[in-house]
């Protein structure tokens, strides 16, 4: 089987495709996976990182758009429509799968168009306008939240949760860790890491007297890495700061709470992880969907939520402080987020993708193909 995945953008996207990609390519020798994406989202680099074929696609985004963006994303659809025909052709895929990001959308409806069949998986609780559309006319819609079902026609959707990673589906059967000193994670994200760690650090005076007994994981993104680097060891902290965590499983694994933001990627690793969080959702995000997201976490009692232009310093680090010397509600939180998790999320959306080619093509290995199949995957170091 052959799947399409096209979409990125951000991590919040791209991230359940990677996953995705990892099942189907595993599933069989002769399976392979093309990604489709802008050569200006994150997918150009992780894709190829990830070993997977990566084609790049003029596209551009039209919702929220000043005048000028909105002009230009108009001019570059048609350009976006004959690109996006021309490598369905070229590759000829069983299943084409957008995973939201404007430049999902062509490659979608243009498969749909050449009768392929087609899915979308949509990680929010409020789905995103590309997926709306493309939700109308797919074959599958794959669902991470309840709420979302309401967008979308019932007899295509599927509410499997997000695709997690497999290097962090390990840490879903791991039984708690003990620490010997209590270990903060924090992460913004993409695009959320400044207001959360300007936050993180307005929190550091109040913080003094656990100096010795806490232990901090702080991802801060490119832009601020020095200035945080520097207040965390001005306080006299032992902390870890780094730009860019590529081991997130064991981040995960070693933390005993979690500040993060409340993109629906981050809202899946925490449940499958079985991580208590202080959620902030990011104040920018279409549609303030973040905020959508943490409620799913923090009514079922696995999360704590804060606005962050309500967030102070001295609130967060009280609230650090309660949360470590009440370790009993620590474990019911992790208990509640463990409940949420959704583990087989990648291996049931590639079940329904696989019925989807058989039913169309008739057969497991998909429709006919001329030349040689895709370089096997070889994952770079």
């Amino acid at each position: 089987m052959r799947v399409l995945i096209a979409g990125g953008g951000t991590g919040g996207h791209l991230f359940p495709g990677i996953a995705l990609a990892e099942e189907v390519a595993t599933r069989h020798p002769r399976n392979d996976v093309i990604f489709v994406g802008t050569d200006r989202g994150l997918e150009a680099r992780v894709v190829p990182q990830n070993g997977f074929v990566f084609e790049p696609i003029k596209s551009r985004g039209l919702k929220g758009m000043g005048f000028v963006k909105l002009v230009l994303g108009l001019l570059t659809l048609p350009l976006s429509f004959v690109h996006a025909l021309s490598l369905l052709r070229r590759y000829r895929p069983d299943v084409v799968v957008g995973v939201g990001g404007y430049s999902s959308g062509p490659v979608v409806l243009m498969a749909w168009l050449l009768r392929i069949p087609t899915g979308i998986q949509e990680q929010n609780a409020l789905p995103g306008f590309t997926n709306k559309v493309l939700g109308r006319v797919v074959d599958a819609v794959f669902l991470a939240f309840d709420e979302a079902r309401a967008f979308f026609p019932k007899g295509r959707s599927h509410v499997l949760g997000n695709p997690i990673r497999r290097g962090l589906l390990e840490n879903f059967l791991r039984p708690r860790s003990q620490h010997e000193r209590f270990t903060v994670l924090v992460f913004g994200g993409s695009l959320g890491a400044r207001g959360l760690n300007a936050r993180v650090i307005d929190a550091l005076p109040f913080l003094e007297d656990l100096k010795g007994s806490l232990h901090v994981i702080h991802q801060t993104g490119k832009h601020d890495f020095e200035q945080v680097k520097q207040a965390w060891a001005a306080g006299g902290f032992d902390a870890e700061v780094r730009e860019f965590i590529d081991d997130m499983a064991a981040a995960y694994l070693g933390a005993d709470l979690v500040i993060c933001r409340s993109g629906a990627t981050t809202v899946a690793e925490l449940t499958v992880c079985k991580k208590p969080s202080v959620l902030v959702p990011f104040p920018f995000a279409t549609d303030d969907h973040q905020a959508v997201n943490a409620r799913a976490l923090v009514d079922a009692g696995a999360a704590l939520m804060f606005r962050e232009a309500e967030l102070t310093g001295e609130q967060l680090a009280a609230t650090i402080r309660a949360l470590k010397d009440d370790p009993e509600r620590l474990k019911k939180m992790e208990k509640a987020a463990g409940q949420l998790g959704r583990p087989e999320a990648a291996r049931e959306i590639a079940d329904v993708l696989q019925q989807l080619s058989l039913e169309k093509w008739g057969a497991l290995t998909g429709q006919p193909r001329v030349g040689e199949p895709l370089r096997p995957r070889e994952k770079t170091p």
